[in-house]
């Protein structure tokens, strides 16, 4: 009898770092491409289901390209594009409800600095060779920005005003609370390097 060949630990992946031409990068594009025009949409009609739609429809797909660059291998293409395509996205979305009236400016631009503030100390911290991966408040507080603005948009929340200022008052003290614990980690990282 023949010994049965060892299973492999782990599948192969279809795409290595350098690729481009991958499913995940092309749903990341495609969420660029419908974000210009649905941010329009938000910034002239406001609260409709064609608006809230075509929000969920691009929020939504965050998850399929995260999924599929699970399955297909990440690249380094992926991992540039998919926060640019996420802060675009919410940030513009937050931008243009604050340009209608809907949220304050001062507190769209906290969240604005804190995102462009973290990705920049992600980008030094990584030269210095400290990786600093999304934790999962992150991942509650990209959550928390999208109902933000998806609660605006939903005709059925439009004019519960307390309810959506709410949510956002939640979506911008998760976007604090996660920058702090990502500036925390990354002094901690940072302190065990030098020792």
């Amino acid at each position: 009898m023949t010994a049965a060949a060892p299973m492999p630990s782990r599948a192969r992946k279809r795409f290595g770092q350098g690729a481009l031409a991958t499913p995940a990068n092309f749903i990341t594009l495609s969420r660029i491409a419908v974000a210009l025009p649905a941010l329009a949409l938000i910034r002239s009609r406001g609260s409709s289901w064609l608006t809230v739609g075509l929000w969920f429809a691009i929020t939504a797909s965050d998850s399929l390209d995260g999924w599929l660059a699970r399955r297909d291998g990440a690249t380094r293409s992926g991992a540039f594009l998919d926060p640019v395509a996420d802060k675009l996205i919410v940030l513009g979305g937050l931008a243009v409800l604050a340009d209608r009236g809907v949220f304050p400016w001062w507190a769209v631009m906290l969240v604005i600095v804190r995102e462009i503030g973290i990705s920049t100390y992600r980008s030094v911290a990584g030269r210095r060779g400290i990786v600093l991966p999304a934790q999962r408040l992150g991942k509650y507080k990209a959550f928390a920005q999208y109902c933000a603005v998806g609660f605006v948009l939903l005709p059925f929340t439009a004019d519960a005003v307390g309810f959506q200022q709410l949510v956002f008052a939640a979506a911008v003290a998760l976007t604090l609370i996660s920058g702090l614990q990502i500036v925390r980690r990354g002094y901690i990282d940072w302190q065990r390097a030098e020792t």
